[in-house]
């Protein structure tokens, strides 16, 4: 006590002395009592295993055999810090279903934690796919602690002691009985420490890693060796061990069989009929063997210490005796497939930024100019009063001049296709033409005849493609092989020329397109397809139409008997009418030239029919609408000729729509709203009223619309039941378009009007748009009908194989295509996805025909083992590793075993050939075969020792001891989990 007391007593002389002298040095006092960062870091550890719930012992139910390999495997990940230095903490576990009696099941007091029973588990040795800690120690659930990323890794022997006594503080203070690791070293290495506790029990991981195996411990007999000192069992004799082994040999060289697959040769097509059939069929297949290595793994799962010799010197481990073969194969890395390849061209084209003036130099580009030059200057001459017979100022034979200047010019090497190849691409989208004809040859189709119910010709609805017999599909084909085979993007803007001025010739000549389904646009395809559909819209109305005034000029002539300005009033709208299709009946004289007239031309020409129209001779009757009759007269009601809509495109629907948005919501914006749109209201108006002079708005709706009539029974002045009819509520608001439409017409036949479709205007439109088009635009364009052809490629080659996965892989595949290209505004830079989705199935594909030829299927004759092959072979692509059933026995061993055979035959025949070639001596050959090995060494030998001994002392539980062996010729690993009883130690 006095001690203290002086030492109070001069701590509180300093004290006062520091006061006084404010520069004297103060002593820092240390605050014990707060954590320090390595508590911080156990709490936080320990926060973790408690939030996880892993806290306690958790017995699962008993392993399945297979189930590492088949079952799923979960991860939980979570971030803690030391300090400043990063870790990531990492639980892995295999999802197991809970038995319904599982919980009432209460585990022993003393039972080991289930990571050491799981050391001795024999039903899951060498999972081929698991994690490294799971085939090493054969465990079902563990935590990692690992740096985080970008951290530096945990090399010094300090910090891996730090962290493994945080650990053992951890699983102590928690009662956690999952084992824990810590990576250490660089992470290449994959060296994992580690430690599981359980109730007076502790399994410590430790692990070996060199790159070059000791010589004494190349063979079962020194890695026993090495097991034993290491467990140090006191008892005499010691328990016997358990061994499973793996020997792995890699099979690389193909001696007995060669990649057939060759590139397609595009000049041997040409060789063949003119537009076969070769022009439709896709490239398919790797150009190189997409299945690089072999590897047999050979096992022998159940040996016992003494039954087994393996050392320097003799080794009863053959390969050919091993009860067990498993085959895993190892894929190429990113084989070169052919449409693959075909596909990714063609996508390149989307983003390349040049016109075609740029692609195809400006010479070119001028001749194109002064083409389009004659083009203008034959269309003013054709609208134009001349002396000149028309037809020698006709489009056609403007563009034909044109285009024999093009090629006149153009010398043959600067032309990027060769008349050869153009000219059978061209006959090929155009077989018509090859027939001598338009109009009579039948559409080709590509893909070898699709029923057009079967559900891969509506393919093209759902990738807003074209249909597969469609001549847009074949233009996407051929675009596709001229880019890949001829002229790359020179070579497609060079067909695009050719294809445009075929279309313009067609529209000129009144040849109708074939390849394409009649009637209006289908507004499921793409863009481009329903561009060439609306020219043959225009097209097929203009041969109508030229119809209609051949008929008429022929009635004209008998009928003329005054003036031309006479004869061309007086033609008979019901010559040549075709029942139901109004603009067949399009008829006027020979002289008149009705879409080059203009607006006011056209109501001056109209004025005089409307005034006769009105009169008592009726004009552009179909036929009488069933019995009705007029409301003010007893005349039939006749069905009028009408206009058909005007067909469009979607890009039109939208340009109309943003045109109608404009106009706002206000009532006059209303108002020029429903006039706009009721242009073909009014057209069937003016019919209605030519062909039922003395009609009322009520007759008109009658036919028009007969829910707008509406009738009943009402009794009239004499007592008797009539009925009466009048128009609907909806009829009579105020303001109604119909009534204003019915007071604007005139009656005016549907031969007089103006004509709601301008297919000439509409077919330039076409044309315009089409020869604007650049390489780019056309692959953007053609793009889906390019991804359409390879799914059904895809289809057609996976039905030959019958692989559940490519089918599966391919319906995926159309799912995320549709997804894509469904889109009002699809990404592009998304469909190179698509495209490696593609190339996956069809490397697929090919794996498997390279496993067929390998393993000889087809080419057998017991119809058993080719099953069985089969089976074998589809495994192998859907499976890690694969059971060889009847090992080196069964059918697939045979042929396994005679694989490795011939390999070992040219291996070791060809460097003595060569040393004998060297010396003069060929004809001396290496006598006898029989000292050739079956098989290499093997290229990694991995070995599973295991047994139940007490430690550290003989009257200490027997508890479990593992030793995990990896022998390769660059990497020797011992992975060992040694088990101890801490009851009394």
């Amino acid at each position: 006590m006095h001690q203290w007391g002086e030492e109070k007593t001069q701590t509180v002389e300093c004290m006062m002395a520091a006061d006084s002298d404010p520069e004297s040095e103060v002593f820092e006092i240390t605050d014990f009592t707060t954590a320090s960062e390595w508590e911080r870091f156990i709490s936080r550890v320990e926060e973790t295993l408690n939030d996880w719930k892993l806290i306690g012992s958790s017995v699962g139910r008993a392993q399945e055999k297979g189930e590492y390999t088949s079952g799923t495997w979960e991860e939980k990940t979570q971030e803690i810090n030391f300090a400043d230095f990063r870790f990531t903490i990492t639980h892995h576990h295999l999802k197991q279903e809970v038995q319904e009696n599982a919980g009432k099941e209460e585990p022993e007091e003393d039972a080991i934690p289930q990571a050491m029973q799981d050391l001795l588990c024999m039903d899951n040795d060498f999972p081929p796919r698991a994690h490294c800690l799971v085939r090493w120690y054969g465990m079902r659930e563990f935590v990692i602690i690992s740096p985080g990323t970008n951290c530096e890794a945990i090399i010094s022997e300090s910090k891996c002691n730090l962290l493994f006594s945080s650990i053992s503080i951890a699983l102590a203070n928690t009662g956690c009985q999952v084992p824990v690791f810590v990576q250490i070293q660089q992470k290449w290495r994959r060296m994992y420490a580690g430690e599981c506790q359980g109730p007076g029990v502790r399994t410590d991981f430790e692990m070996v890693h060199l790159r070059k195996v000791p010589g004494q411990y190349r063979h079962l007999s020194g890695l026993l060796d090495i097991f034993k000192s290491k467990i140090g069992c006191p008892l005499t004799p010691q328990p016997p061990v358990n061994i499973a082994i793996r020997f792995t040999y890699v099979l690389q060289d193909w001696q007995q069989y060669s990649w057939p697959q060759q590139p397609p040769d595009f000049d041997a097509l040409l060789g063949g009929e003119v537009g076969g059939v070769e022009f439709g069929k896709l490239p398919f297949g790797a150009c190189e063997d997409p299945i690089s290595e072999l590897h047999l793994a050979t096992t022998w799962p159940h040996l016992t210490e003494g039954i087994v010799v393996d050392n320097d010197v003799y080794s009863d481990l053959d390969p050919l005796q091993a009860p067990h073969w498993s085959v895993r194969v190892r894929k190429a890395d990113n084989p070169q497939c052919l449409l693959g390849d075909f596909l990714t061209e063609f996508f390149r084209v989307c983003c390349r930024k040049e016109s075609t003036e740029e692609i195809l130099g400006r010479n070119a580009v001028e001749e194109e100019g002064k083409e389009n030059a004659d083009i203008s200057q034959a269309l003013s001459k054709l609208t134009e009063p001349s002396a000149v017979p028309i037809p020698k100022l006709s489009v056609s034979n403007m563009v034909h001049s044109a285009r024999k200047r093009i090629r006149r010019h153009r010398r043959p090497e600067e032309s990027p296709l060769n008349n050869d190849v153009l000219n059978s691409v061209l006959q090929y989208l155009f077989p018509d033409a090859a027939e001598g004809g338009a109009g009579r040859a039948a559409p080709l189709t590509p893909n070898g005849g699709v029923d057009k119910d079967s559900e891969d010709y509506n393919l093209f609805s759902q990738l807003k493609s074209a249909p597969a017999d469609s001549l847009t599909f074949r233009l996407a084909l051929c675009l596709c092989m001229v880019n890949f085979y001829h002229g790359g993007v020179r070579g497609m803007a060079h067909l695009w020329q050719e294809f445009v001025l075929e279309m313009r010739y067609r529209w000129e000549n009144s040849h109708m397109v074939h390849g394409l389904a009649s009637g209006v646009p289908d507004l499921r395809c793409c863009l481009l397809h329903q561009k060439l559909q609306m020219l043959n819209c225009c097209i097929e109305r203009k041969r109508a139409r030229d119809d209609g005034r051949k008929a008429s000029s022929t009635e004209a002539a008998r009928e003329r008997k005054t003036s031309r300005c006479d004869e061309g009033q007086q033609g008979t709208e019901g010559v040549g009418l075709s029942q139901g299709k109004s603009w067949d009946s399009w008829s006027d004289s020979e002289d008149e030239f009705f879409e080059c007239l203009s607006d006011t031309e056209e109501l001056k020409e109209a004025g005089p029919d409307g005034e006769r129209g009105g009169g008592t001779k009726p004009e552009g009757r179909l036929h009488p609408h069933g019995e009705m009759s007029l409301l003010r007269s007893q005349e039939p009601l006749y069905i009028p000729i009408t206009q058909e809509p005007a067909p469009m495109t979607e890009d039109l629907l939208e340009e109309q729509s943003e045109v109608l948005a404009k106009l706002g919501t206000s009532a006059e914006g209303a108002h020029l709203r429903a006039r706009m749109q009721s242009a073909c209201l009014l057209s069937d108006m003016e019919s209605f009223k030519a062909a039922n002079p003395g009609c009322i708005l009520e007759d008109f709706v009658r036919w028009y619309s007969p829910r707008d009539y509406v009738e009943e029974e009402v009794l009239d002045e004499h007592g008797e039941a009539v009925v009466r009819g009048d128009l609907s509520a909806r009829m009579k608001i105020p303001g109604n378009m119909w009534v204003e439409a019915w007071e604007t017409a005139k009656p005016i036949p549907v031969r007089r009007q103006r004509r709601l479709f301008d297919d000439t205007k509409e077919a330039e439109k076409v044309l315009h748009y089409l020869a604007v088009q650049n390489p780019a635009d056309l692959s953007r364009h053609l793009l889906p009908c390019a991804l359409h052809a390879a799914i059904l490629k895809l289809k057609e080659e996976e039905a030959a194989e019958d692989i559940p996965s490519v089918r599966r892989a391919t319906q995926q595949l159309l799912v995320n295509a549709s997804k894509l290209l469904r889109h009002p505004s699809p990404d592009y830079k998304k469909m190179e996805d698509i495209i490696n989705q593609v190339v996956e199935v069809e490397t697929v594909i090919a794996r498997a025909r390279s496993l067929k030829a390998k393993f000889g299927i087809d080419a057998g004759e017991n119809v058993g083992d080719m099953e069985e092959l089969k089976r074998f072979a589809s495994a192998l692509l859907e499976e890690p590793e694969v059971s060889v059933v009847g090992a080196g026995r069964g059918p697939a061993g045979t042929i396994i075993h005679q694989l490795f055979t011939n390999a070992q035959k040219a291996a070791l025949s060809a460097p003595m050939d060569d040393d004998l070639g060297r010396v003069g001596r060929p004809e001396d050959g290496r006598p006898g075969g029989s000292s050739v090995p079956d098989f290499p060494p093997p290229a990694g030998k991995e070995i599973l020792l295991r047994t139940c001994v007490p430690r550290p002392a003989p009257y200490s539980k027997e508890l479990p001891q593992r030793l995990f062996c990896v022998l390769m010729r660059d990497d020797f690993r011992l992975a060992g989990a040694f088990s101890s009883d801490t009851s009394f130690f």
